[in-house]
């Protein structure tokens, strides 16, 4: 734990929020707004002058400068002004004008996720992909926030819904576990920045994980059984909740099935892997499952063992941690520039934005178009009349707005493709956020402080106290997966799904509402057919 830790936390939460920076110095404000002037009055001196040269070596240089044009308003005139060719590599973030870290960002190495996993503070005067910092934010074993700070809510007994009278009678118990839930934590070790959140399998334990169990049963039997074992390999399985509901349910409903059933999971934290091993061994009625289970504490972005067997893959809330890369576009031409995080010796973070792609994002694109043979959304307007509009706005800017592109998810189809041909793929996630951050596919950024949520705008925050949840879209994600496993898919909603696998009765109140069918209304079942 940092010391001292709350006061860090909020000098980072709040360096980095709009309310702060809307009262930076108005002097600078003022400087800067005059030197965009002076650049668009040069810019407009240079086109007239170039449109009154004709000569083929002239029109060369017209387009080169045109290459080479800058994508920032600086703050002061310098040598950065004085060579273009040196803005064509990268720039710095322009919605706010900030401190020219043009010299640091060309001295400053550049690191990767894994090659932080060792240490034990948090990296500075370093720069990275906004993937890489993402997943060290998250997933770094000695700070991320998965591995030190998040703590799964579990409300205890199931609910009997059947005796409630409605939504807002379960919505009440609900609230009332969840703080008896946290005062017995906090006598044991109370804290003021912890993280807590529940996932549907807590809340709808144990219908969720048996509706899971009838359509593992169903498709296993529809497919391999009985020449192959039913495995089953689950991703990101929190305390283990869903696993004991569908062994449970499965050694219930078809002891022939059970019979030949393996579950692995596999878990990237350390943590939660050791909660999972715990939870499966805490009584006879559990542990009776020991010998069906394997826990295989690694990232499946390590994976290297091909299973070649026919099996199940669980993915459920998993995509909407994995990290992902921001890029914005050339207004001009329409190209994508690839965001870079610079941390300074303070601590402080600085987006810089390059024309030059790493592999994997210019990879990224290259699947995307394929898949959805070019139709996907965009963060520009791309009609004639859109981009004229565009253009009228006060001081338009040369790049569009961020759009965050899923590259882990990308990765992640390749491991399925590669290591398990013969998977069927389940996976549920959001498909829309509440209170997102700006910028397409963008992300809900936040914490809880006191037990609030603390939501901020920007992903750029002190690593490991923030969650920092994508939403998927799932009209795209579903055309990559099947580019690159070749596999066909089918997509419900959450309700769907719901309907066609539980047995809706057992989450039914008095009045006849259903929270395990009107909750969850954002998420989407994705699976493979």
């Amino acid at each position: 734990m940092d010391s001292p830790a709350v006061t860090h936390l909020f000098r980072q939460l709040f360096r980095h929020h709009p309310a702060c920076q809307s009262r930076r110095n108005l002097a600078t404000l003022a400087t800067a707004l005059r030197n965009v002037r002076r650049q668009r009055l040069q810019a407009q001196e240079l086109q007239q002058h170039y449109q009154h040269c004709r000569a083929p070596r002239q029109q060369q240089q017209q387009q080169q400068q045109q290459q080479h044009r800058n994508y920032v308003a600086r703050g002061s005139g310098g040598e950065s002004s004085k060579n273009p060719h040196n803005e064509s590599n990268w720039q710095q973030r322009s919605e706010v004008f900030q401190e020219d870290m043009s010299k640091e960002f060309e001295s400053y190495p550049l690191v990767t996720a894994d090659e932080l996993r060792s240490r034990k503070e948090r990296p500075r005067r370093v720069k990275m992909l906004m993937r890489d910092f993402v997943e060290d934010s998250l997933y770094n074993p000695n700070y991320g926030y998965f591995s030190k700070q998040v703590v799964i809510f579990s409300p205890g007994e199931p609910f009997n819904f059947p005796s409630l009278h409605d939504e807002i009678d379960f919505q009440t118990i609900l609230s009332k576990r969840y703080v008896e839930f946290e005062d017995a934590l906090d006598a044991v070790s109370p804290t003021d920045t912890r993280q807590l959140w529940y996932t549907p399998t807590e809340l709808f334990r144990p219908y969720y994980g048996e509706a899971i169990a009838r359509y593992l049963i169903a498709n296993y039997k529809l497919t391999t059984y009985p020449y192959h074992d039913l495995i089953i390999y689950e991703m990101g399985a929190g305390r283990g909740t869903l696993m004991l509901n569908i062994l449970d349910y499965i050694r219930d409903v078809d002891p022939a099935v059970y019979a030949r059933t393996q579950y692995k999971i596999i878990e990237i934290s350390t943590q939660l892997a050791t909660i999972q091993n715990n939870h499966l061994l805490k009584n006879s009625h559990a542990r009776g499952h020991a010998q069906k289970v394997e826990i295989i504490n690694q990232s499946i972005f390590d994976w290297k063992t091909k299973v070649p067997s026919p099996c199940f893959f669980l993915a459920f809330e998993v995509f909407d941690n994995f990290a992902h890369d921001v890029v914005r576009y050339d207004m001009a031409t329409e190209a994508p520039l690839q965001g870079t995080v610079l941390i300074d010796g303070k601590g402080d973070y600085y987006e810089f934005y390059s024309r030059n792609l790493d592999p994997v994002t210019a990879r990224f694109f290259r699947v995307r178009d394929v898949a959805t043979d070019g139709r996907y959304k965009v963060p520009f307007p791309t009609s004639r009349l859109g981009k004229w509009l565009s253009q009228q706005r006060p001081l338009p800017g040369n790049l569009s707005e961020q759009e965050y592109i899923p590259t882990r998810l990308m990765q992640f189809f390749d491991v399925l493709g590669k290591y398990f041909p013969a998977h069927r793929l389940l996976t549920s996630d959001f498909h829309w956020l509440p209170g997102a951050i700006k910028g397409l596919n963008a992300p809900i950024v936040q914490t809880r402080y006191q037990r609030r949520p603390v939501p901020v705008s920007t992903p750029l925050v002190h690593q490991g106290y923030f969650d920092i949840m994508f939403p998927t879209d799932f009209q795209t994600s579903e055309a990559m997966y099947q580019a690159i496993t070749g596999k066909l898919t089918r997509s419900l909603s959450h309700e769907e799904f719901m309907r066609r696998w539980a047995y809706l009765e057992e989450t039914e109140t008095k009045s006849g509402e259903n929270p395990l069918l009107t909750w969850y209304k954002n998420a989407t079942v994705m699976f493979t057919v």
